[in-house]
This record gives C-alpha cells, sequence and structure tokens, in this order.
C-alpha cells in the first residue's frame, strides 16, 4: 500500500565544472530549486494482483518503483510491502561485469534472498531459460544489452518472491525472449504472486494487469480498469496540438538505421488521417495515410515505393509496395523529387507502430534498396475492445442448433 508519497530532488540552478571556473568565482554560491518527481500518490495492490503503472518519460513512474524497491527514500508519506520483494530495475544492477555468469547468478541469487545451496539447485535452470549456456565463462562486460536482460530476467523469476517489480528494461529483449518472459508472466500469475510492471506498453498492460496507474509531472491521473487507463494514456500522448507537433516525424538527416546504395533518397516522412491532417494518432477503422518525399541522385526506372509496419516487439504487421498493387510508378531522372503516398485501413490493436519506407529496384531474386530507412517514424492506433491479437478484423459468429446432446452424432462423432 502506498500513501500521500512525495519524492524531491534538488537541481542546481548553475553547475561548476572546472578548477578555472572555481578559481575566478571561488565565493559563487551555487543555488538550487526543487523538482517534485512523485507528488501525494497512493494506491495499493491486493496480494495476487497484477498493476501496471504507465506514464510519459519523466512522470515519475520509475521513481515511484525504486521507492518500492528501496533504493530511493521518500519524503513524505508511508509505504507497506509485505512478503519477499524481488525487483528488475536497472540494466546491470547487481552484477559485477568482471565475473562470468556463473558467479554473477550466485551473488545474485543470495542478494535476492536465496541460501547459497538454493542458487546453486537453481544455476541450471537460470542459465538455460537465459538461453546462455554457451556464454557462461564469458564475463559479463562482453555480454550485449540483450543477454543482460535475459541473464537478470531469469535470476528474477527463480527467487521464491512474493512481489515482483519490473521496469521497462524489458523493452531491451528481442521479440522471442519477450514472449517467454509474457509466458513466466501468465505463470506467476497462476502461481498468484504479485507483480508491478513499470511500461510504455499498453498491449502487456491490457494483456496481464488486473488495475493500471497512469502517473502526468509526478501525480496520478488515472487509476482503475487497463482499458480506460490505456485511452487516457493515448489521449495524454497524442491528442491535439501535440499529436500534430509529432506527426511529421521523419527528417532527413543521416543515421545507422539508413540502407540503400545511396540511387535515391528518402528525405522525410509524415501521416496524415484520410481528411489529409497531420496526425499520429489513428483510430481504429479510419485509414492511415503515409507519405514521404524521395530525392533521387541517378535515373531509376519504375522503382518499387513501400513500407513495412511494425509493433513494439519488432513484429511485421503490414507492408506494401506499388509491385503488389500493380501500380507502375514512373520513370525517374537524377534530381527528381517525389512524393510517395501508402494509404491503408486501419485494423491494428491499440499501440505504437513503427513505419520503414524504402525505395528499390528489383533484383534478380529479391528487391535492391537504394534507401531504406529502418523505423523512421510511428504512429499510433488506438481503439475499443482489444483482444490482444495483433489485428481486429471485421467478422461474424453465427451459432445455429444441429441436435441435442443426446444425438448419436454428437455422442459418437459419427458422420452420415
Amino acid at each position: 500500500m502506498v500513501d500521500g508519497v512525495r519524492k524531491a530532488f534538488r537541481r542546481p540552478h548553475h553547475q561548476t565544472h572546472t578548477l578555472k571556473e572555481r578559481a575566478l568565482h571561488p565565493l559563487r554560491r551555487i543555488g538550487h530549486d526543487e523538482f517534485l518527481a512523485v507528488d501525494d500518490v497512493s494506491f495499493s495492490v491486493e496480494e495476487g494482483e497484477f498493476f501496471g503503472i504507465v506514464g510519459r518519460n519523466g512522470s515519475g513512474k520509475s521513481t515511484l518503483l525504486k521507492m518500492l524497491a528501496g533504493i530511493y527514500g521518500h519524503d513524505a508519506g508511508d509505504i507497506w510491502l509485505r512478503g519477499r520483494l524481488s525487483t528488475f530495475i536497472e540494466l546491470g544492477v547487481g552484477f559485477n561485469p568482471d565475473l562470468g555468469a556463473r558467479d554473477n547468478v550466485m551473488l545474485n541469487a543470495i542478494m535476492l534472498g536465496l541460501t547459497p545451496s538454493m542458487a546453486r539447485s537453481r544455476y541450471d535452470a537460470v542459465i538455460d531459460f537465459a538461453e546462455l549456456r554457451e556464454f557462461e565463462e564469458v564475463k559479463l562486460k562482453n555480454y550485449s544489452s540483450g543477454m543482460h536482460v535475459r541473464l537478470a530476467f531469469s535470476v528474477m523469476i527463480q527467487v521464491d518472491a512474493d512481489v515482483l517489480l519490473i521496469d521497462e528494461v524489458l523493452a531491451v529483449g528481442d521479440a522471442a525472449f519477450q514472449q517467454k518472459c509474457f509466458d513466466q508472466f501468465n505463470r506467476l500469475r497462476d502461481e498468484g504472486r504479485t507483480m508491478i510492471l513499470v511500461t510504455h506498453d499498453m498491449g502487456a498492460v491490457k494483456r496481464f494487469c488486473d488495475r493500471a496507474m497512469l502517473m502526468e509531472r509526478g501525480r496520478t491521473i488515472e487509476l482503475g480498469e487497463p482499458e480506460r487507463v490505456g485511452a487516457h494514456y493515448l489521449d495524454v500522448n497524442f491528442s491535439g496540438d501535440r499529436a500534430a507537433s509529432v506527426a511529421q516525424i521523419g527528417a532527413g538527416a543521416d543515421d545507422l538505421s539508413r540502407q540503400g546504395d545511396g540511387r535515391a533518397r528518402i528525405e522525410r516522412m509524415w501521416v496524415e488521417d484520410d481528411q489529409g491532417e497531420p496526425r499520429m494518432l489513428i483510430q481504429r477503422g479510419d485509414t492511415v495515410v503515409v507519405r514521404f518525399e524521395i530525392s533521387f541522385a541517378e535515373d531509376m526506372a519504375e522503382p518499387s515505393v513501400g513500407l513495412v509496419v511494425e509493433d513494439d516487439h519488432h513484429r511485421p504487421v503490414f507492408a506494401g509496395n506499388s509491385i503488389w498493387v500493380a501500380r507502375p510508378v514512373g520513370n525517374f531522372k537524377a534530381g527528381d523529387l517525389v512524393e510517395a503516398t501508402v494509404s491503408f485501413e486501419n485494423v491494428l490493436a491499440s499501440g505504437r507502430y513503427t513505419v520503414t519506407p524504402y525505395v528499390a529496384s528489383r533484383g534478380s531474386a529479391d528487391l535492391e534498396f537504394a534507401d531504406r530507412r529502418k523505423d523512421f517514424g510511428s504512429f499510433v492506433s488506438a481503439g475499443p475492445n482489444d483482444t490482444g491479437a495483433i489485428t481486429v478484423l471485421d467478422h461474424d459468429v453465427v451459432v445455429r442448433t444441429v441436435g441435442t446432446d443426446s444425438s448419436p452424432n454428437l455422442r459418437t462423432g459419427a458422420t452420415s
């Protein structure tokens, strides 16, 4: 239970960085102001409940979770926790980068409350779940961030904790491992564990959480059913002027996500609704219109122009291009600047989706990219009655009586 919790940090007005500045201004006093990270937050979580905390970056949700974990103290209010606690908050916390997996698992498990003998007995389960058997003798400083995540999560689920605190660092894991984590969430639910999950993934909140809380500027602005909290979260993030200001999502700067031989360049990209208005938030059932500008450095005849849409777990959910719809796009000369438009009906579940546009020519076996901008922009789908599926398609259900439970055909499975 959390009652009226408050946490403030002091921010300096001026920071002295060098000895020269200190010598020139020895009497300068550094003033401070107070930044209120968490302000009068109250909620309770029942035993066996899965509780989600969502909010924009800087809303105070991670600070709140660190207070629950005992990493931060609180300036006012009260926090009551009952039972053994296991936390998954900071990537790499509790790990020694100069040790291998075995020593780190032992140390981390003991810090989380296991006895040395229990930690040894569960080591194989940890390393196998993390899929790191061939890397168990490698020092952790040579692990990727994804390997760190797998190891830390695997240790956490082997601890006999009553309450689990999990921050959004799960987003670092790949899609396959995230699915394994979700399977473990289901197991933990079945075992009656309590979990508090901080995340940006409203799909995960709706799928697993019994209730959720939305934070904004350190305060609770919505508490209740995940569906209602999710709708408010999308409204806070992507409605009104803010949606229009971020709808023009691509710019021409080079980045590491660019792939292609340079015959053409995708300069910028933006998302509109079917009325031609820039939008970040697209309601389910409406049309998503993606426009992007292409400049040509060389002549290209009938290029393939298209895009791929992926969800937050990097799963492709839609792809389309000019070849598949048999639409000739024309022949272009070096120096031409054109605008491409790809439109499709939004049948996607609520959540955030990234867009990867491309321009290519047909190779002997595959597309040969002139330019491909990985995750160049994004949009948000919103709508009621999410089922946990990737898409929400129009469909019909018909039920008709074909007999009774005493019918021989129903009893034996016989056919006529």
